[in-house]
């Protein structure tokens, strides 16, 4: 059941659902709004720690701390991406082995 209604939106949000509009992104101003409610509703059933992409990069880097310092690779510069490229090169190869 739609029910009418108005609301007032200030000039930056005002053009910027209009912008998204003439992008066919949306089909009205209306659906918009409507799409900015659902995610209000979605990121209510998240912990604010599950809805935080800093938090969830700071869990990313923490278990990557806890990986064996064999598996680090040397942040030298000059031969970082040389050793990226042989450490992958050697998996494709192990791979390819059933190593």
């Amino acid at each position: 059941m739609n029910i009418k209604n108005t609301i007032t939106l200030s000039d930056p949000y005002l053009r910027r659902a209009e912008r998204l509009v003439e992008d066919g992104q949306f089909p009205s101003v209306e659906k918009v709004v409507e799409a900015g409610i659902d995610e209000l509703l979605r990121a209510d059933h998240l912990t604010p720690e599950q809805n935080d992409s800093v938090t969830r990069m700071g869990d990313e880097i923490r278990r990557r701390m806890e990986l064996p310092k064999d598996q680090w690779i040397p942040m030298d510069n000059d031969t970082m991406f040389a050793e990226l490229k042989e450490r992958i090169y050697r998996k494709i190869e192990e791979e390819k082995n059933g190593l």
